[in-house]
């Protein structure tokens, strides 16, 4: 799926002013994470991340950030993240942002994945693999 397709298939996920109850609000949740979900595939394709993450730990990350806010029970409130989150992914998918800006935020940091640096940096000295751990939380 290209750039215009997956920008096409944001236009549904316009959130509303207002919703009726917290069954509807979680219902918009969900159907927010399916979006997000088959936007995967084209945002892993524009920022070229399948060198660093696969399809399944970006899944897990979007995840994780919705499950981070599953105590809010307040369905404005809900509306006013789901409408931030629609925000942010239709940045994502219209190229908005640079490449380390997703991995930063997605990848690495902010309760994300910790990604375990590994075999890049087999070479480098304990201080510098404490420098880049500290510089991604």
């Amino acid at each position: 799926m290209g750039e215009r397709a997956a920008a096409a298939s944001l236009k549904f996920v316009t959130v509303q002013a207002n919703s009726a109850s917290l069954a509807e609000a979680r219902a918009r949740v969900f159907e927010f994470f399916k979006t997000t979900c088959r936007s995967i595939p084209t945002v892993m394709e524009i920022y070229n991340l399948q060198d660093v993450v696969n399809e399944s730990q970006l899944r897990s990350a979007v995840s994780s950030e919705i499950r981070r806010h599953a105590h809010i029970t307040n369905p404005k409130v809900i509306d006013m993240l789901l409408q931030k989150g629609t925000e942010e992914l239709h940045n994502i998918v219209q190229h908005s942002k640079q490449r380390h800006h997703i991995i930063g935020q997605y990848v690495v940091g902010q309760r994300g994945l910790v990604h375990d640096l590994g075999t890049k940096d087999e070479g480098t000295s304990d201080f510098l693999k404490n420098f880049y751990r500290s510089n991604y939380f």
